[in-house]
Order: structure tokens, then sequence, then C-alpha cells
């Protein structure tokens, strides 16, 4: 009876009676998860093996909620006009996209024409390759623009002396060292600079979340602040990150989904030259290239790509060809390279630098099974040179000629270029865009070039001042030259 009386006396008490008091009304607890550190997948409990991407043992529990509301300092920094309301399609008028010219005809291209208005952007590539260099670069370039760029890995100092190696001057050009979101966005508000640089978004940290800067859920949350702050004030957003040992950009998937642009920054340290490639663009095409040369006074400009990656090469040894290729809407002639000797193992080698090795073996069952030559027995190894990495398939008729000259030990003659897709059945497919390839290769003064039967029907030869030959299928193409 005493127990049914107390619960009746707890029962008729009202919420206010009550209101404050932790056994009613405990206080919010922070929240953790489990983040995989390979691919980013949340799981509410720890798992040995992840199962997005099957790799073992790298879940970290992180604190992801500490129970605070959001707030950031930049909110009315501009007042937001497009509102929370839904809208019907048909009253959306039509605009086209603002543009801001970055000075940098290369950067212009793989954007799409410019830097959007409120686009953010994220670039990724191998430490040492030269993003803070590109990007201190383009900011420094950028005289008509406020920019200001947020840098959690170097000091002033270090900045200053590599603006000082690039001989470049913006008096509208700031500098920000700092870590923490809520610092940042004081000195944006502040500031109101017009192009934000961050470097690097696996940096920074926010107060909302109680975990390492690197963390998964560290890059989500101010990956978001910024996607945020870019959207509603209409400032373009740079984020430089890194990558994983695998090649793919540091951080959760969704930091790829939340941004608007990704960029590769690529090229081999060996060589002077390095790649702007785009992954992603809601603003644009996914398949543009910009190409630089690394000096020690920046990043310059490649104008004429096509001239420096031919320019080494020895045309009377055998193995080498020319393709015509294309990247994006930029003509590329490339140097390709193949070596076929006797295998002293009892399995091939396959060996390929810039190419792709499946590719290649599809390639060598073509020949042996089309062409009866025994590829079976021998090491094989294939470079794209000038440290380029392609995915044209317009290189399947460079890369069999290749092998076919080095297979034979016999040069092919000189001022000639191939570009056709190569079949399962051995015959020469038509590729896109060939009259750019054609005008390319006129324009660097080749003599003949070699494409697919398919690819002629909407090509007038006299159009052009190189000798246009139309093959079928790879043994004819032997027959030519061997």
């Amino acid at each position: 009876m005493r127990q049914k009386g107390l619960f009746t006396r707890f029962a008729g008490n009202t919420q206010s009676q009550f209101k404050g008091s932790n056994y009613l009304y405990p206080m919010s607890k922070s929240k953790s998860a489990f983040f995989c550190n390979n691919c980013g997948y949340e799981s509410a409990k720890w798992a040995g093996k992840c199962p997005a991407c099957n790799e073992w043992n790298t879940f970290t529990e992180e604190l992801i909620d500490k129970g605070k509301e959001a707030t950031t300092d930049w909110e009315g920094y501009h007042n937001n006009q497009n509102g929370n309301q839904a809208i019907s399609l048909n009253d959306v008028n039509s605009l086209s996209e603002k543009r801001i010219d970055s000075s940098d005809v290369e950067l212009n291209r793989v954007l799409g024409g410019g830097i959007v208005l409120g686009s953010i952007i994220l670039v990724a590539g191998e430490p040492g390759i030269g993003k803070s260099t590109l990007f201190l670069q383009q900011g420094l370039m950028m005289k008509d623009q406020t920019v200001l760029y947020i840098s959690g890995e170097e000091s002033i100092q270090q900045i200053k002396m590599r603006a000082d190696r690039l001989q470049l001057k913006n008096e509208n050009f700031y500098l920000l060292t700092e870590t923490h979101t809520a610092q940042i966005f004081k000195a944006i508000k502040k500031l109101k600079p017009t192009v934000v640089i961050v470097d690097s978004i696996q940096t920074l940290e926010s107060n909302l979340i109680d975990a390492t800067a690197g963390s998964v859920s560290q890059i989500k949350q101010t990956a978001a602040e910024f996607q945020r702050f870019a959207k509603e004030t209409g400032t373009p957003v740079f984020l430089i990150g890194h990558i994983t040992k695998e090649g793919t950009i540091a951080g959760p998937k969704i930091l790829e989904h939340m941004v608007d642009t990704v960029l590769q920054f690529e090229g081999d340290r060996h060589y002077a030259y390095r790649m702007l490639r785009t992954l992603k663009n809601r603003f644009g095409g996914t398949s543009e290239l910009g190409i630089y040369e690394m000096t020690g006074e920046g990043m310059k400009v490649v104008n004429n790509p096509s001239a420096f990656l031919i320019a080494q090469r020895n045309e009377s040894l055998s193995g080498s060809t020319i393709a015509a290729s294309m990247e994006g809407m930029r003509p590329l002639l490339i140097e390709v390279q193949a070596l076929v000797t006797q295998s002293v193992y009892g399995t091939p080698q396959r060996t390929v630098t810039g190419f792709d090795l499946r590719r290649l073996q599809l390639l060598l069952a073509v020949l042996e099974k089309r062409g009866g030559f025994a590829f079976g027995m021998k090491d094989v190894f294939v470079n794209i040179a000038g440290g380029l990495k392609i995915e044209d398939p317009s290189l399947d008729l460079a890369i069999i000629l290749s092998l076919l000259s080095s297979y034979e030990d016999v040069p092919l003659p000189q001022g000639i270029c191939f570009a056709g897709e190569v079949g399962l059945n051995g015959e020469i497919r038509a590729v896109n865009r060939i009259q750019q390839r054609i005008a390319e290769a006129e324009k660097l003064g080749f003599e003949k070039i070699y494409i697919s039967e398919f690819n002629k029907k909407g090509i007038e030869p006299k159009k052009y001042g190189i000798e246009i030959i139309a093959i079928e299928r790879v043994d004819e193409a032997y027959r030519l030259f061997f």
C-alpha cells in the first residue's frame, strides 16, 4: 500500500514540480560512435571487420555529440536569399553560374570555366606533390579578389618564404594560421573574403565534436560547416586534403559527396610535370586535365604539352610509338614505350607504368589469339613516357604496334602516330573526337596518322595537311610495318 500511495503521489505531480530534476530530466549525455578509419563507415558498436570495405581492426570510437546546440560565428554575415520554403520548379529562374576568373587557364579549364560563387572544391594529392604551392600561387594571382589562406600545417614564416620564392605579390591576400573553426569563422566574419583556401581539411577541428583533428567525425563536421558557409554566403572555398596509401582521398567517402568539385593533383615526383585532374564537377565536365611544370618559381602552365612529352624520343629504337590521345577536351600526343624479352622465370612478368595492367593483358591475349604471337613466354614492360597516367582506350593501337615493334626488334618509320581502340576480335574500333587528334598531329609536324576505318567516314582528308590512313584489323597493321 505504501508503494502504491507513493506511486500515486508521484503520478499526480505536474511536470513543473519536477522541472530541473535529474530523476525525470537527466542532463544531456555525450554520444559516441565507431568509425572505420579506412572508408568512414559508421557503426553503433565495435566490429572486428568493416562490413563496407572488409578491412580488419579499423574501427575507432569517437565522440560525435557533446549535447550542445551547433552554433557558428558567421551567421548573419550574408542573408540567406533562398529560404527554406518549397517552391515549384517552374517558378525558379534559369540563371547561369557566376564565376570568378582565377587568372590560370589550366585551373579555369578543370573547373569548367572559372570558380563558381558559393562552390566548395576539394583538392587532394600526395604529400610533397605541390598542392600548397599551387594554391598559394593561385591566391596570389587573384589580385582583384580578397583571398584568405588558412593554414593548419605551416607557420606564417614558412608561407612567406614560399611566397617570396614565387615572386608574386597581392595586397588583398591574407594569411591565418588556425585550426579551430570557431576562431576561423570569427576571422572570416571580420575580413569578409571573397575566396577562402583551407590547407588542409584534415588539420581542422570543431568544438562541437570531442575528437582529434583528422578523425572521421571531425572531417565530416568541419567540412559541413564550410559547406554551409559557402552556400549561405556565396563564397567559394577550396579544401586541400590528404590521400591514403592506397591513393584514395583520406577521410569518409561522404566528404566527396558533400563538395561540388573534386580535383586530384598528381604526378611522378621524379618528373617535373604535374596534372590537375577533375574527378567530380557539378558545374562542368569530369574528364578535364590541367598540366603544370614544377619549377623553382612555382607551377608554370604548360601551353603545348604534346611537344614536351615527345621531345626526348629516339625514333631509331624499336618499341616506341606515338599515340594521339584525348584528356577531356584536350588532345595529347604521348610516347608509348614497350619492351618484350624472353622470360627467364617460370611466370612471365607484366609490368606497366601509366597504363591499366588488365588492359595490357587483354591486348596480349588478342595478339596471341588473333595474330599467333607467342607472348605467353615473354616478359612485357609498357611505359607511358613523362609520368602520365592515361585511361583513353585510343592508346590500344599504339601499344599493339609498340609490342610488335619490340617483339620483332624493328623500329617503326618516323613521323607517324596512331589513334584506335582494339576489340577482342582484333578489329580496330573508332574513337571519339578524331578531328582534334588529327589536327594536333598535323600541328606538331607528323606526316601520317593511322586510324580506324570506321572513323574515316566523317572526315575530309583534303582539309588536313597530314596523310590519314585507315586500317580495319590488327593483322593488317602488322603487314603494313613488318
